[in-house]
């Protein structure tokens, strides 16, 4: 089948073509035989009953510095679209959020992947508090007294904010650190967001392990070790990526998360495990794939359309 896709999505321009999976999964519609069609965040809006977006066509190419060739800027009714890709990065605002408002008005026959209310109503460090079995201690509090209490009872706790990205505004309090309340006072200036505290677990040193879901299966992981003197993992800010494999209790993770991330249409899905613990389940714009591919062979960009297209049939 040839389809007309449109991707929701940070500049392309700006795209690093050999990490990101964004246009990963560019590549892979375009070599199928699909028609692509981009456009940013602000470029969406409602007029005349109905959800338009103004874009470009685009074909891509894996060339360092030419990696796109954009058509003549145009407006699109995206119900015309047969799949729209929700694929810009958070921060999970009102902004962000807005957009999931308006592309569940798209209705008709469009399928917008990852499901928006379900991307609205299950942020990534939130939905992993239904799974009270899979997560190591935690608590989302705004009240200082709140998160004072959690860190007396837990000792090491990493403290970030609930709805951040990319290991920004990550913070590791240890037993002896008296920095929680300073912290809590410079958070609380900068918005009305509770915070999300975790107890500390040591074997982040080994590496905080992205397991990559479609359309609720796992299909392989990469390993992050921080970076010599970093807490944090993220590859936005110095992990390394390294190749691992499932371990049994991964499997299991998997298994008790994966029914329901396929009921609500969350098709591309990334999950955070150090150690034994699930921390998050990234389901806005999960990333990986193109390390996994490299790593391990298995072309995900590849399963992720073939489960798209089943929806479509």
């Amino acid at each position: 089948m040839s389809l007309k896709i449109a991707f929701q999505m940070d500049p392309l321009g700006a795209v690093n073509i050999d990490a990101d999976s964004t246009f990963r999964l560019m590549v892979e519609a375009q070599e199928r035989g699909h028609s692509l069609f981009y456009y940013t965040p602000d470029k969406l809006s409602w007029r005349d009953n109905a959800v338009r977006a103004r874009g470009w066509p685009v074909t891509v190419r894996r060339e360092r510095g030419n990696h796109f060739s954009a058509g003549d800027e145009t407006e699109i009714v995206l119900s015309t679209c047969d799949v729209i890709w929700l694929r810009q990065d958070p921060p999970f605002d009102m902004g962000y959020i807005t957009t999931t408002h308006l592309l569940d008005l798209v209705g008709g026959r469009t399928l917008v992947v990852n499901d928006p209310f379900w991307v609205r109503n299950y942020p990534e460090k939130l939905l992993v508090l239904k799974f009270p079995d899979l997560h190591p201690p935690t608590v989302v509090a705004r009240d200082l007294g709140a998160l004072q209490k959690f860190k007396a009872d837990h000792g090491d706790i990493i403290v970030k904010p609930l709805y951040g990205n990319g290991g920004a505004g990550v913070f590791r309090l240890p037993d002896s650190d008296r920095n929680l309340a300073s912290l809590h006072e410079m958070f609380t200036g900068i918005n009305n967001e509770p915070l999300i505290a975790q107890q500390y677990l040591p074997a982040v040193s080994a590496g905080d392990k992205r397991i990559i879901l479609v359309d609720g299966e796992a299909v392989g992981a990469i390993n992050r070790i921080p970076a010599q003197g970093e807490t944090r993992s993220n590859m936005h800010v110095g992990g390394r990526p390294e190749p691992v494999a499932l371990t049994a209790r991964d499997r299991e993770i998997c298994e008790a998360i994966g029914p329901l991330l396929r009921e609500k249409g969350q098709v591309f899905v990334g999950i955070d495990v150090i150690g034994d613990w699930l921390t998050e389940i990234n389901v806005t714009s999960p990333t990986g794939i193109q390390e996994l591919e490299r790593f391990d062979g298995v072309n995900v960009a590849a399963l992720i359309w073939e489960a798209v297209e089943r929806r479509l049939v």
